[in-house]
């Protein structure tokens, strides 16, 4: 069941500002780390504790809180987590030290977790699948205009008002949104269906520790990776990752009510999609590190002449955003992803070819293609994925696409920092290593995972995943006795009800 035309327009207001504002969170925190260190007497690694703590805090819990949302409602989730990013983000600015704004950010993070899915979550409710691709595009246009806004907006403010007002910037529009998903009710469907199973036992705590395990350990060996000797310490995480995980599948395959559940997990759309995620944020991300560096050790440039460099990145993520909607449905679904991997791959091989020398048109030409390539690959595989999934997962659904966003970028960074340390001399000039033509070959990945993306733009799926289309639909059964129903709305056993004047039986 959908929301009404008002009820649509507040949720596609609460998910467009609540996942720009977490995309700005992020991007304007870089530029301040300097000042905050400066200003609070912190330690390098300490401040790379402010990163690391909200990352791990949110990769480890996304799907659980998706979980929550499907049973107890996006919009109320959304608020909660709404409201609370707001306290966070208004206590980190009154820190008095580094180990408040660390403790912080792991709340912040929590909240995060709680929000991020439910973004995802509430349009899947609010909309059609049939028109799930146009809110979904306005969110990562939204996403997009954030990530590029943000170095600028937090120089600015960093300059002028100090650190403290970059956790200023997200109070307003965190405490709105989450103010505004309170007001009216769930637009779900089938609500009573969907709490059949009460208690905490329905919400598999035992499966959110292991997957929240597995995540985290996952996501901090990977941060780490870059840091000096961090290698070591990845190799001993990403063990203790794997055992957690392995934890998981045995425990997933014998509870009464998995976390993951089975029919999600089965559908070929599904893994498509977030294949797809994976290998294109893994590249995209790897490639954004090493242009970083080289942009600004190798050719000297100032951290703004660098993102003016890459602007046509952003430009051409929101363009592409906007134009993916009526590409899938001319094009389908699995020939616009495969377009966009082409795109993608191609952004990846240009700044291969860079060398020191190389002028601002090739950066801009090479930027130009990754935006338009990921976003397009962003819009059409979220989309998939949040239409695919039955609407009663919608929440577990949305977690893992967002955590796939958030594993990928650790992912990409961590596979660019130890092919770099295998091959010292090349530095970070492009055309003399081999870190950027391994993440071409990353981003081709996405190619075949966008090729298994369903061939039609729209098919509605609120029954089991797992059911072929060409099977025999099962007779409609009667909710109160539970008794097949025949083709003229009778049950077995019952005489049909008397006949109006005028009409034939």
């Amino acid at each position: 069941m959908t929301a009404p035309g008002p009820r649509r327009a507040s949720t596609l207001a609460c998910s467009v500002v609540g996942a720009a504002v977490v995309a700005l969170d992020g991007t304007v925190l870089t530029i301040a780390q300097p000042a905050l260190q400066r200003d609070l007497h912190a330690g390098v690694g300490q401040v790379q504790w402010t990163s690391t703590a909200y990352l791990v805090t949110v990769a480890s819990l996304l799907v659980f809180a998706g979980r929550l949302g499907d049973r107890y409602g996006h919009r109320r989730v959304f608020a909660v987590g709404a409201l609370g990013f707001a306290a966070a983000s208004a206590g980190i600015a009154l820190a008095p030290g580094i180990g408040a704004v660390i403790t912080l950010r792991v709340l912040q993070g929590v909240c995060g977790a709680l929000l991020q899915p439910a973004t995802l979550g509430m349009l899947r409710t609010a909309f059609p699948p049939e028109r799930l691709a146009t809110p979904i595009a306005v969110r990562t246009a939204a996403i997009g205009l954030a990530a590029a806004a943000g170095p600028l907006v937090g120089g600015a403010l960093v300059s002028a008002y100090g650190w403290r007002a970059v956790f200023l910037l997200g109070v307003p529009p965190t405490l709105a949104i989450g103010l505004l998903a309170l007001v009216g009710p769930e637009p779900r469907a089938d609500v009573a269906g969907r709490r059949r199973s009460s208690g905490i036992a329905a919400l598999d705590p035992l499966g959110a520790v292991l997957l929240a395990a597995a995540l985290g350990l996952l996501v901090h060996g990977l941060v780490d990776a870059p840091r000096p000797g961090g290698t070591s310490t990845m190799v001993l995480v990403l063990a203790a990752a794997l055992t957690a995980g392995a934890a998981l599948v045995r425990h997933e395959r014998r509870a009464p009510h998995p976390l993951l559940p089975p029919e999600l997990l089965r559908s070929v759309p599904v893994r498509a999609g977030l294949a797809v995620l994976l290998a294109a944020s893994a590249a995209l991300f790897g490639t954004l590190f090493v242009t970083t560096y080289f942009l600004q050790d190798v050719q000297g440039l100032e951290p703004l002449d660098c993102a003016l460099r890459v602007l046509p990145l952003a430009v051409l993520m929101v363009l592409g955003a906007l134009l993916c909607p009526p590409l899938q449905r001319r094009f389908g679904p699995r020939r616009t992803a495969a377009a966009g991997a082409v795109l993608l791959t191609l952004g990846v091989l240009v700044f291969s070819r860079l060398d020191a020398t190389a002028s601002a048109a090739s950066v801009g030409t090479a930027s130009a293609l990754l935006g338009a390539g990921f976003a397009t690959l962003m819009v059409t595989a979220t989309s998939v994925v949040v239409h695919r999934a039955p609407e009663a997962h919608a929440g577990v659904a949305g977690g893992l696409q967002q955590t796939v966003m958030n594993v990928g970028p650790a992912l990409g960074v961590a596979t660019a920092t130890l092919l770099l340390a295998l091959v010292p001399d090349a530095g970070f000039v492009p055309d003399r290593g081999v870190v950027l033509p391994a993440l071409a070959a990353l981003a081709a990945l996405a190619l075949p995972a966008a090729l298994a993306l369903p061939e039609a733009a729209h098919k509605r799926v609120d029954e089991p995943v797992g059911r072929r289309t060409d099977q025999p639909v099962s007779r409609p059964v009667d909710q109160r006795m539970d008794k097949p129903v025949d083709q003229r709305g009778s049950r077995p056993g019952t005489r049909p009800g008397p006949t109006p004047p005028g009409t034939r039986r």
